[in-house]
């Protein structure tokens, strides 16, 4: 190709190669060693009890925050009635409420200083998920821990 000599020739350097997107909710999940779960209980049934004995499984302390339920141990974890009752940082908050039952949660969730706030699938709340992220808490809504981790492990396996 000719190129008139008064255009200027621009070098582009053009990656082709795939770029990793970044999850700010799931790199800290995946470099998490704590997670409470708010309305994990001893019904195995419940998908909270599900997602949780897998994160367990995955070596995540859990953290049981059972809701409506009296519970002394979930998953061999002692259960406490409120995340501002655990006496030790806490990196990951797992909601498994209503949405309409979410905002008394991420205002505790904030106040102890989570990394990360995570309402579970079909669960929502923008508008309490804005202020945690006005003070650097990162959120994830509507999405599954459970999935995500699985998910993050086959694509790490691949990278391998």
């Amino acid at each position: 190709i000719s190129i008139p000599s008064d255009w200027e020739v621009i070098e582009l350097d053009i990656d082709t190669e795939q770029k990793e997107i970044k999850d700010p909710a799931l790199e800290i999940l995946m470099g998490a060693t704590t997670i409470a779960v708010v309305g994990l209980d001893s019904r195995t049934e419940r998908s909270a009890y599900q997602v949780a004995k897998y994160l367990q499984d995955q070596q995540y302390r859990i953290i049981p925050i059972p809701i409506n339920r009296s519970e002394e141990k979930v998953l061999g974890e002692k259960a406490w009635k409120s995340l501002k009752d655990i006496p030790l940082q806490v990196d990951v908050v797992d909601l498994f409420v209503r949405s309409e039952q979410t905002a008394p949660f991420i205002r505790d969730a904030i106040e102890i200083g989570a990394k990360v706030i995570w309402l579970q699938l079909d669960i929502y709340n923008e508008s309490e998920l804005a202020q945690a992220r006005k003070v650097g808490i990162v959120t994830a809504e509507n999405r599954c821990t459970k999935i995500e981790h699985q998910l993050a492990m086959v694509n790490k396996n691949k990278l391998e």
